[in-house]
């Protein structure tokens, strides 16, 4: 996958790339809610479209944010993963849920206000380093028989 950046700020260059509306959504959903299948993305409440979510996983999968493997016990079934890379995008993930708590609850009041919210409030890298704990644990406990390990691409 070719992609054209605008220039060559670093900000800019990682916009051209998460910058769109769903990609971190995606990486928030694998990271947050466990959504590991095409079918668990599909279901989610944000709604994204089928034709536009296939996009988007083979766009993060060329970057070497996700990679793509099957079940062991059924090999129909495509799960995706988050790579290091990916991980490495959680203090990002965490900041816009700081940033979205203190200035966006006036527009949106029904934003969540449970299930960690006090410690991401409190304590950011505390929460941050337990998010990637939990994925990690629940790879290395998944369906994978403990054979979970990130894959780093370059």
């Amino acid at each position: 996958m070719e992609t054209k950046f605008r220039c060559n700020c670093p900000f800019t260059t990682a916009l051209d790339i998460l910058g769109d509306k769903w990609m971190l959504v995606i990486v928030k959903q694998m990271l947050m809610e466990n959504k590991q299948t095409f079918k668990d993305f599909t279901e989610s409440d944000e709604g994204i479209a089928t034709n536009i979510l296939t996009t988007k996983l083979k766009q993060l999968e060329a970057f070497g944010i996700i990679t793509k493997t099957k079940l062991p016990n059924n090999k129909k079934s495509n799960i995706y993963l988050l790579t290091e890379k990916g991980l490495a995008m959680t203090p990002i993930i965490v900041e816009l849920g700081i940033w979205s708590d203190n200035h966006l609850r006036d527009f949106n009041p029904t934003i969540v206000n449970e299930g960690g919210i006090e410690l991401l409030r409190s304590n950011k890298a505390e929460f941050t380093k337990i998010i990637v704990q939990q994925y990690r644990e629940k790879m290395a406990a998944s369906h994978l028989n403990n054979s979970y390990k990130p894959k780093t691409k370059t």
